[in-house]
């Protein structure tokens, strides 16, 4: 029998999902190598469970969202997380710090209609995760290594340096040194592929945090270039502004 895939969808906006689907030709190749159980943004099948591999996009933002994950994992053999969204919280994880209460009379219209938590939580806080891939999207070619690897029966290679690592990899001119432009590339996990630098823009940490990043040092060198309390807040409240080196960071200048 195929290998059984399942990819599920939380609080998010899809493109991760979608980053599956952009695969193209490599889709036809996966789509012949496991069964499909459940993928809902692709085709309307909803096998039950079990399954060998469930992808799952997106944060817990309801108590729905907790119980559902909850029968995800005991139906899945690997869980595997794939955006901000999943691994962090994602940009809705801003409300954490706020009143949730205010937030939703601001927004709608009869907020005693919506159902959500006052926060916004990575998948990780409520079950167990095998592997994380992360970004706002995720890389295709880090989820293709996933899905290959597992097939293969190996563990995936998944990159664990700083996005300053990539920018030296490609001969990318550090934007902080040569434009004076605020860069979360040496506290970022890599693995997008270098894309903001190489075009001049410092990173945006859509990867989040790196393994012992210090955030502290690499303000301290945004301060030294000039950069605002708020210009500083901005950057660590972005795609990954929940996970908690990042909010750390983005609370001490949000004042």
């Amino acid at each position: 029998m195929k290998p059984r895939l399942a990819v599920w969808k939380f609080s998010s906006c899809d493109g991760c999902q979608l980053t599956l689907l952009d695969c193209e030709d490599e889709l036809l190749e996966i789509a012949e190598a496991v069964e499909i159980a459940y993928f809902l943004e692709a085709t309307r099948t909803m096998r039950a469970g079990p399954y060998d591999v469930s992808l799952v996009e997106g944060s817990i933002s309801t108590a729905h969202e907790v119980e559902r994950i909850q029968q995800i994992r005991r139906d899945s053999r690997i869980l595997i997380t794939i955006g901000a969204c999943a691994t962090a919280g994602g940009i809705q994880a801003l409300r954490n710090t706020r009143d949730h209460d205010a937030l939703s009379a601001s927004v709608y219209p009869s907020p005693q209609f919506i159902e959500a938590l006052a926060t916004s939580t990575p998948i990780a806080d409520h079950v167990a995760v095998d592997y994380e891939l992360r970004g706002c999207p995720i890389d295709k070619g880090q989820l293709l290594e996933a899905i290959t690897a597992l097939l293969k029966g190996r563990k995936p290679v998944i990159p664990d340096y700083s996005q300053c690592t990539e920018c030296k990899l490609a001969g990318t001119a550090c934007v902080m040194v040569t434009k004076g432009i605020p860069c979360l590339g040496p506290v970022t996990q890599g693995g997008c592929g270098n894309l903001c630098p190489q075009v001049g823009r410092g990173c945006y940490g859509c990867f989040g945090p790196k393994e012992n990043a210090n955030t502290q040092a690499l303000v301290a060198e945004m301060q030294a270039l000039g950069a605002e309390p708020r210009t500083i807040r901005d950057l660590f409240g972005g795609f990954t502004a929940g996970a908690p080196a990042f909010a750390a960071e983005r609370e001490r200048h949000d004042r």
